[in-house]
């Protein structure tokens, strides 16, 4: 018989879901807020405790490689040329760590601002759908300058920061019970973590209720593109400004659990425990048998979310929604509340 008290460890998803086809096939503001409907009435009918929108209204089908999820928030921006020109081309190529994206989203030319950027509407827009506590994502400030053409600020650091305070404008007025800001780019390059976290920082400290982060290895085609380790960010990990971490860790060899012992007290745990990069759908054992491993390595009480590595973007829905309700059950066996 199902419990009514509230779980201990709660589950949330990573952020973007696979785009239906009939939404790719004839988009408008009305097949957006039905295909969103869908994908958070999906999460709950599962039985989530924090979903997310699936992020929609970012995928660009010109873009594959990356969902959509870097042109739509830079574009938009002030300072920035989207026509690039061949030496830019060739130079964005050679660049270390760029491999997987064959043009830069865009040209900084001036100083960054938000421009016509309205994240607030978006997060509005698919919050009207949901009758669960809701989370709204954003990519990172170090992701989104990594992969920007600069030919005004000169220095990585100072980019990033500008798109934090640009950033940070929109959040102020996001309504959502969690804010979460995603970085893909910095496990593969950790010694840039200072830098990284005083970007990262000025959006946590904007958000009204509830701050959070998520970092994995990249999720583009199935594949891992950083490499590295969580122990080497475990510095930038503890000097955030966030009320929770949503960590990849399904993918990530087992041991590197004993890392999340350094993690400040004060900040909670998000444990991936579904495998995004595998169309397998994990059974409720299998996820049940990862919190309990969790929790025996860092404390039966650090676990404060369990969720999937990243988002689902490249999967088949049907693939996408087993592993949903897998992610449910397993909490649910591990917890005695099935």
């Amino acid at each position: 018989m199902q419990q009514t008290n509230a779980p201990r460890i709660k589950t949330t998803v990573v952020g973007s879901y696979p785009v239906p086809d009939w939404l790719a096939a004839l988009p408008s503001e009305q097949a957006l807020i039905d295909a969103t409907r869908v994908v958070i009435h999906t999460q709950e009918q599962a039985g989530v405790d924090l979903v997310c929108d699936g992020e929609l209204s970012r995928f660009d089908v010109n873009h594959p490689e990356t969902n959509g999820m870097i042109e739509y928030f830079v574009r938009p921006m002030t300072g920035i040329r989207t026509a690039m020109r061949f030496d830019e081309l060739v130079a964005y190529r050679a660049q270390r760590g760029m491999g997987f994206r064959a043009r830069p989203p865009a040209v900084v030319e001036g100083p960054i601002g938000p421009g016509t950027l309205d994240l607030p509407q978006a997060c509005a827009r698919a919050k009207s759908v949901a009758t669960r506590p809701f989370k709204f994502t954003l990519t990172g400030p170090h992701m989104l300058a990594k992969t920007l053409v600069d030919h005004h600020y000169g220095k990585l650091p100072e980019l990033a920061l500008a798109l934090g305070d640009a950033l940070a404008e929109q959040v102020r007025h996001i309504d959502a019970d969690v804010v979460q800001v995603d970085e893909a780019n910095l496990p593969g390059s950790p010694d840039e973590w200072p830098w990284a976290a005083e970007s990262i920082n000025r959006v946590l400290r904007a958000v009204k209720r509830v701050p959070a982060v998520h970092l994995c290895f990249g999720n583009y085609g199935g594949q891992s593109i950083q490499q590295g380790t969580w122990g080497k960010l475990i510095d930038y990990l503890n000097a955030l400004t966030v009320d929770h971490v949503v960590m990849e860790t399904a993918h990530r060899p087992a041991h590197e659990l004993e890392v999340f012992r350094g993690l400040r007290p004060d900040i909670g745990l998000g444990l991936g425990v579904i495998d995004i990069k595998s169309t397998q759908i994990e059974s409720a054992d299998l996820v049940a048998r990862s919190i309990e491993r969790a929790t025996k390595v860092l404390g039966p009480e650090r676990v404060r979310y369990v969720h999937p590595d990243c988002g689902f973007w490249m999967l088949k829905r049907s693939i996408a929604d087993g592993k949903i309700r897998a992610l449910v059950l397993g909490r649910d066996q591990y917890e005695g509340r099935s």
